[in-house]
C-alpha cells in the first residue's frame, strides 16, 4: 500500500511539474527571445513555475487541504532555491560552453526536477 500512496504521489508530482515546467519554459523563452541574459531568463521561468508549483503542490500533490505550516512554506521556498540554484548553473554553464540556452534549459530540468523531488516528498512534506 505505501508503495501504491508513493507512485500516486509521484504521479501528481510529475503532472504539478509539467505544468509548471509549461509555465516557466514560457517565460524562459520570452524573455530570452527579448533579448534577457541566459541565466536571467532561466531565473524568472524559474520563479514564475515556482509559484504555480507551490499552489498544485499544497492543494493537489501533497496536502489536498492547502493548509501548509509555516515549516512547510520555508521548506518549500528553501528547496526552490535548491532547484533555483541547480536550474541557473547549469544553463550558465551550458550556454557559456556553446549549447543554446533553450536546449541549456532542457538538460537542467530532470537535474532539478528529481532533486527538488526528493527534497520535497522526504523533507519538506514527509509527514503529509
Amino acid at each position: 500500500m505505501t508503495l501504491l500512496l508513493t507512485r500516486m504521489t509521484f504521479a501528481r508530482y510529475l503532472l504539478a511539474s509539467i505544468c509548471a515546467l509549461a509555465c516557466d519554459f514560457l517565460i524562459f523563452l520570452g524573455m530570452s527571445r527579448a533579448g534577457l541574459w541566459p541565466m536571467g531568463a532561466a531565473a524568472m521561468g524559474y520563479c514564475a513555475g515556482l509559484l504555480l508549483h507551490w499552489l498544485l503542490s499544497v492543494r493537489f500533490v501533497f496536502l489536498r487541504d492547502g493548509d501548509a505550516s509555516p515549516a512547510q512554506c520555508a521548506g518549500f521556498a528553501l528547496s526552490a532555491l535548491a532547484g533555483l540554484a541547480v536550474t541557473t548553473l547549469l544553463v550558465g554553464g551550458l550556454a557559456a560552453l556553446g549549447l543554446p540556452p533553450a536546449t541549456a534549459k532542457a538538460l537542467a530540468v530532470p537535474v532539478s526536477f528529481l532533486a527538488v523531488y526528493a527534497i520535497r516528498r522526504y523533507g519538506v512534506f514527509a509527514r503529509a
